[in-house]
């Protein structure tokens, strides 16, 4: 039975995820939460290798299929190795980006069916499903924008078309919608403070974490 508590932080390119993850992690460790950060694509050696094949290169690197089962294989690494270790002992996990990323991006955004998507979630992750979703929302000029603006190598997905990004945009909402008792929405527009903020109160609430402290360290990782 897993005994840690899983919460993801999705959304588009440039909406703050990453950031928020570090300051969820910061808020955890004030109420002595042992815990641990990783990301998707990526998050144990196995699937860190996939990822350079996934976010790196020509924007038209791999078809949709192809892409969505390299995003897979990866997954699988990542819950099999990380994620699910963690949480059978204790220890809560925090992830930038999971399976409603590939349902946005693979499955609204390149257009893949998404019973196919699911099913093929299933058969990775079992009964695998994160407590609570943070879903970073900004228009989709203004996340690119932000994206673009960091440079490096990892930037395929940046380089896609906006029509592509906008349509993920609106599959995250509507998987939000879908899902209102695990996923909040929340304005990836406002200051990186009132982000934090809104995202503190609700896991405060959520978890009752005024009322719960847990021995142990939290452990930050580099992403």
């Amino acid at each position: 039975m897993l005994r840690g508590h899983f919460i993801t932080v999705e959304g588009g390119e440039g909406v703050g995820k990453s950031t928020q993850c570090r300051r969820i992690i910061e808020l955890l460790r004030s109420f002595e939460v042992e815990a641990i950060l990783t990301r998707e694509p990526g998050g144990s050696d196995g699937a860190d290798q996939i990822r350079q094949l996934l976010v790196t290169g020509a924007e038209d690197r791999w078809d949709p299929l192809a892409e969505a089962l390299l995003l897979f294989a990866a997954r699988r690494d990542h819950v099999v190795r990380t994620v699910i270790p963690a949480l059978e002992t204790g220890i809560w996990v925090v992830c930038d980006r999971f399976y409603d990323s590939t349902l946005a991006y693979q499955g609204y955004g390149h257009g893949i069916d998404r019973k196919f998507l699911n099913a093929l979630n299933k058969r990775v992750n079992g009964n695998l499903e994160p407590e609570i979703t943070f879903i970073l929302d900004a228009p989709t000029k203004v996340g690119i924008a932000r994206a673009l603006k960091r440079g490096g190598t990892e930037d395929r997905y940046e380089r896609l078309m906006d029509e592509f990004h906008e349509r993920a945009r609106q599959g995250f909402l509507k998987i939000a919608s879908a899902q209102p008792d695990r996923c909040v929405v929340i304005d990836g527009t406002e200051e990186i403070g009132t982000v934090a903020s809104n995202i503190s109160n609700k896991l405060v609430s959520h978890f009752n974490l005024e009322r719960r402290k847990t021995s142990g360290r939290s452990t930050l990782s580099p992403y």
